[in-house]
This record gives structure tokens, C-alpha cells and sequence, in this order.
């Protein structure tokens, strides 16, 4: 709970948009003097007590920005002690403990596939409900996203090995699963018998002791319908579907590299709608994307009146180091994507408000 008191501190970052890596560095910079105090400064108290010396705490960051930006982030703050990637969590004690003893930096980023020991320790702050890997990485290359470059392609878990992790956190009290992956409806799993992710899906809801089961995130281009099926069948299956647009003109889209058109969207939606009336439906929206024109805006805000989602996730673009969309002219001007940003959440606000009273 406090900081001065921490033998740890570990910032678990995201690299998906530049102010996510802002903030952490802005958060380094505030943790750099628990280093000089532990280097020997001295703190007086208000109350003219003895000074007493404060502990030097081992500091690392951890997750995408670690595996995007590496060294750099050393030299940009020399006062952390380690640096790891998202598929070198599982040696972080390790890493941590000679970071303590040998005062030096450990910069561990280069792992291709996360360690099975990873998956071990079913940590789950909530007693009663549980996030599930069943997937790692994506290989989708939106031409605006660095997550294939940090996290990898995708790989799918075995089925076996979900089902033994979740068997687990039944027996432990876990009541509620949700199953994770950057791009769910790709899961494939070969191992020992051939399961798309709605065979997943069932063989999960049929699990004993599982009472809600939800997942995100889904891609359109491979959604199968069958599994819209499913979820009006299981009780147990949650009615919320995350399904991220991005946009709504079909020129933004192809330059997105997002392999689907407004109106494939619009018919899955219809399809979610038809066997799911009362389903909760989310997105995700990119205001400002390379060479997005007015015209091109107001297709997206056309698109968000039509299909009136329960809730949008809406952000404002920034290029991304190693993306193909790095090398296109960031053209539209900050206070122009804010503006489109403010259209669209004011919209998005009025939309849930009148979702919500209708419930």
C-alpha cells in the first residue's frame, strides 16, 4: 500500500498506445528517488525525530512496453533494475533475486513462448472468478498494431491443459471463468483431438461447477456463427459479446488491415442480435487513423447510431514503433481526432444511457 514500504515494484505495462508508455515513464521518474534514499539519502521527519534510512526497492518493468522498447528503457531510467517481456514472466522471482544481490541490470525479452510454469500458480485475486489463457499472441498484423511484434504470434494452449487449469479453479471456489486471448475465435487446438473455440467453449461450459463463463476478445473476420447458437442455449454461457470495429469506412478498414468490410460487420451483428436479443454488445473504436477524412469519420458515427452498442471503447490513433501504419503519414491533427473522439463518446454515452433505461 505504500510505495516507501515496497521490496518490489513492478509495473505491468501495455505498448498498444503511446500515452499507455508515457505514463509508465512518468511513473519511473516519481519512483527514482526511493533509489536515492536507498543509496544512502536521509529522510528528516517533520517532527525532528532521528532520520532513519529507507530501503532500496528492486524496480522493473514488465509486459509489452518491456519486450517493445528493451534497453531503451534503461537508458532512459538507469535506476530500474530489470526489464521483462511477456514471455519471461515465469522467471520474475529468479530475476528479481539477482537483481538484489548483484546490483545490476537483467534485461530478459527474448523468449519466443511463455514457460508451461507460467500457468502453475492459478493466481486469482478474486475468490470467486478467474481469468483463463487460452491463447497467446496474434498474427492478425492490423497495420496499426504493435501486439504481433511484443507478444508473438498466435499460439493456442492445448485443450487438455485449459481444462486441467480450469478443473482447478473449480475445485478451488472459482465459480466464474473467462477465457483470454488477443483473438479468441482463432483458437485451434491440435494436440490430442481438433477443437475450434466453440468446441472450446462447450467443453468448458460443460465443466462441473463452472456457473458463468464469458471470454474476450473476439475478431470479426473469424467469427463462427454456430457459436451465437451455443450462448442462447447455455445458461451458463455470459450474453456479452466484445467485437471490435475499429471503424466504420470500409477505406479505413482495408488500410487497417482488418479483413472484413462495414457490411460483414453489420451481418454478424445481425446474426448476434437475431439469436441473442437481449445480448450486451461491446467495441472498440480508432478515431484518426492515417488519412481519415471527415467523410470517412462520419461512416463510423453512422455505423455506431445503427448498431447502438452497450459500451465502446473509444481511442484517439498514435503510431506504434515496427507496425506497417508507422511508415503513414500521421495527417490528422490533435485537436481534430479529439474532436472526433468527443463526437463519438458523447454519442456513445447518449446510446448507453437510453440502452440502460430500457433494460
Amino acid at each position: 500500500d505504500d510505495k516507501k514500504q515496497a521490496d518490489v515494484i513492478l509495473l505491468n505495462t501495455c505498448s498498444v498506445r503511446q500515452h499507455a508508455e508515457d505514463r509508465v515513464f512518468s511513473e519511473l521518474g516519481s519512483l527514482k528517488k526511493l533509489k536515492a534514499y536507498g543509496l544512502g539519502q536521509k529522510l528528516r521527519a517533520k517532527s525532528h525525530e532521528p532520520t532513519a534510512k529507507h530501503r532500496q526497492p528492486v524496480i522493473g518493468v514488465i509486459g509489452c512496453m518491456a519486450k517493445n522498447l528493451g534497453n531503451e528503457i534503461i537508458k532512459r531510467a538507469p535506476h530500474i533494475d530489470l526489464v521483462v517481456g511477456p514471455n519471461d514472466l515465469a522467471s520474475i522471482y529468479e530475476l528479481v533475486e539477482k537483481a538484489r544481490k548483484q546490483k545490476k541490470h537483467f534485461v530478459e525479452i527474448n523468449s519466443q513462448i511463455r514457460d508451461k510454469s507460467f500457468y502453475k500458480h492459478l493466481y486469482h485475486k478474486d475468490k470467486k472468478h478467474s481469468y483463463v489463457n487460452i491463447s497467446e499472441g496474434c498474427s492478425n498484423f492490423c497495420s496499426y498494431c504493435v501486439v504481433p511484434y511484443v507478444r508473438g504470434r498466435h499460439r493456442s494452449r492445448p485443450v487438455e491443459d485449459i481444462v486441467k487449469e480450469v478443473k482447478q479453479l473449480v475445485k478451488d471456489g472459482v465459480s466464474s471463468i473467462t477465457l483470454l486471448g488477443q483473438n479468441v475465435n482463432d483458437y485451434s487446438s491440435k494436440a490430442a483431438r481438433n477443437v475450434e473455440f466453440v468446441e472450446l467453449v462447450e467443453i468448458i461450459s460443460d465443466i462441473k461447477g463452472v456457473k458463468e463463463l464469458g471470454f474476450v476478445t473476439s475478431h470479426p473476420k473469424d467469427v463462427d456463427a454456430r457459436l451465437f447458437d451455443l450462448m442462447a442455449q447455455r445458461k451458463n454461457i455470459k450474453k456479452y459479446l466484445h467485437l471490435p470495429v475499429q471503424s466504420g469506412s470500409n477505406r479505413i478498414l482495408k488500410l487497417m488491415n482488418r479483413k472484413y468490410t462495414r457490411e460483414k460487420y453489420l451481418k454478424i451483428v445481425g446474426q448476434y442480435r437475431k439469436k441473442l436479443p437481449v445480448g450486451i454488445l461491446a467495441t472498440d473504436v480508432i478515431v484518426g487513423f492515417s488519412a481519415e477524412t471527415e467523410k470517412d469519420f462520419q461512416e463510423t458515427v453512422d455505423l455506431i447510431k445503427e448498431v447502438e452498442f452497450n459500451f465502446a471503447y473509444l481511442f484517439k490513433y498514435s503510431p506504434r514503433p515496427h507496425t506497417k501504419a508507422q511508415k503513414f503519414a500521421d495527417d490528422v491533427p490533435q485537436k481534430e481526432k479529439q474532436r472526433r473522439h468527443a463526437v463519438l463518446l458523447n454519442l456513445q454515452r447518449e446510446i448507453s444511457r437510453k440502452k440502460k433505461l430500457n433494460q
